[in-house]
Parts: structure tokens; C-alpha cells; sequence
């Protein structure tokens, strides 16, 4: 990280406004949607979930510092019981597995979502069985690289009213990232401190974006949007898989 050519930086500086403005603008998706694009610049999720992690502590915290009641805490309750040990048997295979591997799982699942947006496929669950599978699923896939919150968000729609999602989905993540990070501190993973400085700056632009962008894309031009970004992804996808 501290290597970097001129246009690693600068790429890397987009990327994050990206994802800030992703994460506030539909409340899910800052990391699946952001990390295939890091994997581009330097193939290692080590280096980058970090990074993603602390960002997503620090706008969480932010927006929900004023949003704290507005919070289905039964249902967050009983989902994280469901997700806490594919979370860390996740986090756990982020460390043990090879880095190759772990990109290769990033671009096949983010493919996945990209698919599923393009051809505006909802992935949904009307069903307990189908619920607890999302769950599991998506609580492994955001243990290995934070990428799991489409899974996750199909069954939370479900379960949480519209003017409670946002909030409740962030609270989420700020846990199960919060146990994530730990696991990492744990094994002595680098944080990238110092390129916090100037890479918090960049989200923070594209999360002021987002929040105010937020109410238009929920009122209707959410398909569309992912529709666009599904597109795009599946080239990404594609180029990275061939790398």
C-alpha cells in the first residue's frame, strides 16, 4: 500500500468516493460493490478490508448518532444469533485460505449480484428455511470480505419496514464489522493507519453524496441504478477473473 504507482492512488481515491456513496445512498452494498474495484488496483483483500472496515465504523456511527430509535432490534437480535459463527468461520478462512482464492470468491460472487441486478432477478425469501440459508450465506460471504449484505438485505426487507431498514442494516454491519476487525487486530493484520488520512476525505465526499441522494433512489430509481452498476460489474468481474 505504501508502494503505490500515481494512478494506484488516484483510482483508489474514486473508488472510496464510490463506495461511500454507495453505502449511504442504499444503506448496503459500499463494500461489494467497491472492493472487485480495489481487487483491480491490488489483488489482496487483506490490504483492502481494513480499510473498508474502519470506513464503515466511522460513517455508521455517524448517521445512526441521530437515528438510534429508528432500529427493529428484535428482528437484528434474532438474525445475529443465526450469523455469528459463519461470520467467523469467514473471517477465519480470510486468514487461512490463499489470497488468490479469496479474489476468486470475491468476483464470483460479486458476478452473481452483478447478474442479478442486470437482468433485475430480486433475490427474496418468503420462507423461514430460505431466510436462515441467506443469512448463513450472507453472514460467511461478509466474514470472508464484507460482500454479503445483498443476501443479507433480501431477508431483512422482508422482516423490517422500509423506514426502519437503513438504519437497522447499519447497525448490523457495524457489528458484525466490529467482530471482524477484531479478529484481525487479533492476528496482526495491518490496519494502513497513516492512508486513513486522506482515504476518510474521499468517503466522506461520496457519503454526503449518497445521504442526500438516499430518498431519490428509494423512491423508485433504485432497479435502474442497480441495473446500470450490475452492468458494469460484470465487466469488472470479468476482466478480474481473467487476471
Amino acid at each position: 500500500m505504501d508502494e503505490l504507482q500515481s494512478w494506484q492512488y488516484i483510482a483508489t481515491a474514486l473508488i472510496f468516493v464510490w463506495t461511500g456513496f454507495v453505502r449511504s445512498g442504499l444503506g448496503f452494498g459500499g463494500a461489494a460493490l467497491g472492493l472487485p474495484l480495489l481487487l483491480l488496483v491490488v489483488d489482496d483483500a487483506l490490504i483492502w478490508l481494513p480499510l473498508i472496515g474502519v470506513h464503515l465504523l466511522f460513517f455508521s456511527s455517524i448517521t445512526l448518532s441521530s437515528r438510534i430509535n429508528h432500529i427493529n432490534w428484535p428482528y437484528l437480535k434474532k438474525a445475529l444469533a443465526i450469523m455469528i459463527i459463519p461470520m467467523l468461520i469467514g473471517v477465519f478462512g480470510l486468514l487461512t485460505l490463499p489470497s488468490q482464492w479469496v479474489v476468486v470468491f470475491v468476483y464470483l460472487t460479486t458476478l452473481f449480484y452483478a447478474l442479478c441486478y442486470l437482468f433485475r432477478f430480486q433475490i427474496s425469501s418468503h420462507h423461514a428455511w430460505v431466510d436462515f440459508t441467506l443469512l448463513i450465506s450472507g453472514a460467511y460471504a461478509a466474514g470472508v470480505s464484507l460482500i454479503g449484505a445483498p443476501l443479507i438485505v433480501a431477508v431483512f426487507t422482508q422482516h423490517v419496514a422500509r423506514d426502519q431498514l437503513r438504519n437497522t442494516l447499519f447497525v448490523l454491519w457495524f457489528i458484525l464489522v466490529v467482530i471482524k476487525l477484531s479478529v484481525l487486530l487479533w492476528a496482526d493484520v495491518d490496519f494502513w493507519w497513516l492512508h486513513h488520512l486522506w482515504l476518510l476525505p474521499c468517503a466522506a465526499i461520496g457519503h454526503v453524496i449518497g445521504l442526500k441522494m438516499h430518498d431519490h433512489l428509494m423512491a423508485g430509481d433504485a432497479a435502474t441504478f442497480k441495473q446500470v452498476i450490475g452492468g458494469a460489474l460484470v465487466l469488472i468481474c470479468i476482466v478480474g477473473l481473467l487476471r
